[in-house]
């Protein structure tokens, strides 16, 4: 049976009828099409791109389906209704199609430089078998491969690249040759430098950004993934850290207070930015609204950007059709305009995902 949605339908500001028949969206009228909505402002179902289903809170690895169920549910249940996770130590292919969970685009696990990474969590390599394992975990997920572009090397006490920049150059042609894209988690100023001439296709977190990187991320069309959820808790890592690595501690808190404007001069510079929360570890999910709230109150997005940035230009970029003629059905609704107060995006009041209605 066809369902009927009918509100005022962003980014066109139109009071817009949408039909949904199975998993597709028409605007083509339905006869006897059951209407679930008549009311609000509908948005494609939002996306977190920066999730990690595979990892259990406290940073250790899940170790059944069922608990990456639990947790995706909790995000779709906030709105988001797909995700990318970037990087998971558990293999779920098995949920890729699950009709109870958001829509997964997924890397495989993390690489890592050896010992230098979190325990458990990424396959850990030396710069002889970066390319090797890129082309191995490329088939293990569906579309991405998860690079560690930095970590605390404890010998000099500070950030430092995982592998040379030959290595890490390699890296990402490896990924392309195997036809996914590369992610890179960064945290200093010079990985990301690396990682971006090297033609990486997303920084996540990206603190050390300069503003010729940022000219460089532009000109090139790299996302930039800021998950400025996560950066809050810098002061607690540096805090931790500070008694063997005070060095390392300075450096953390120095790149959280910038953080802010470098996120700004990425969307001034019209770099790509899309809402991720890396939940998973030390990030609780269903948090996606509140990511959101921090890039407009924190980085200055204006709200029509941040609701791009969460739903329907996220959605191009990982190729998911949004609310357009033989699109996916995958609509949340809010009862208030979000563009007036963001705050309503906290608050979905109906969600519908794979052209099945769900309560939030």
């Amino acid at each position: 049976m066809a369902l009927h949605v009918r509100g005022v339908l962003l980014p066109d500001d139109e009071v817009r009828d949408i039909w949904l028949v199975g998993d597709r969206v028409t605007f083509e009228p339905q006869p006897g099409a059951e209407t679930i909505v008549d009311r609000g402002f509908v948005l494609p179902g939002l996306v977190d791109a920066h999730c990690h289903l595979g990892i259990a809170r406290g940073g250790t690895p899940i170790t059944s389906l069922d608990q990456a169920r639990a947790l995706g549910r909790t995000d779709r249940d906030a709105g988001v209704l797909a995700i990318r996770d970037a990087g998971s130590p558990y293999p779920y292919p098995e949920l890729d199609d699950d009709p109870e969970l958001p829509r997964l685009v997924r890397a495989g696990r993390h690489i890592a430089p050896p010992r230098r990474y979190l325990r458990d969590i990424g396959i850990e390599v030396d710069a002889a078998q970066v390319a090797a394992t890129v082309a191995e975990q490329a088939r293990a997920g569906n579309g991405w491969v998860k690079l560690v572009g930095d970590w605390i090397d404890r010998g000099i006490g500070d950030l430092a690249p995982a592998w040379d920049a030959a290595t890490m150059t390699a890296a990402v042609a490896a990924a392309h040759a195997a036809g996914v894209r590369a992610a890179v988690h960064t945290f200093s100023e010079s990985a990301v430098e690396i990682m971006v001439r090297a033609g990486v296709d997303s920084v996540e977190h990206g603190t050390g950004l300069s503003l010729d990187v940022i000219d460089e991320m532009a000109r090139r069309g790299t996302a930039l993934i800021p998950t400025m959820i996560n950066i809050r808790t810098f002061g607690g890592i540096a805090d931790t850290a500070r008694p063997k690595f005070p060095g390392y501690a300075d450096h953390m808190i120095a790149l959280r207070d910038r953080f802010p404007e470098v996120v700004r001069a990425a969307h001034e510079a019209g770099v790509p930015i899309y809402v991720g929360t890396d939940a998973g570890g030390g990030i609780d999910h269903g948090l996606a609204a509140e990511e959101m709230l921090l890039l407009h109150e924190q980085a200055g997005m204006p709200v029509p950007e941040v609701l791009a940035a969460a739903s329907w230009r996220a959605r191009q970029w990982l190729g998911l059709p949004g609310l357009v003629e033989g699109g996916l059905a995958d609509l949340v609704v809010y009862p208030d305009d979000p563009r007036r107060d963001l705050r309503v995006v906290r608050a979905p009041s109906h969600l519908v995902l794979r052209g099945r209605p769900r309560r939030p």
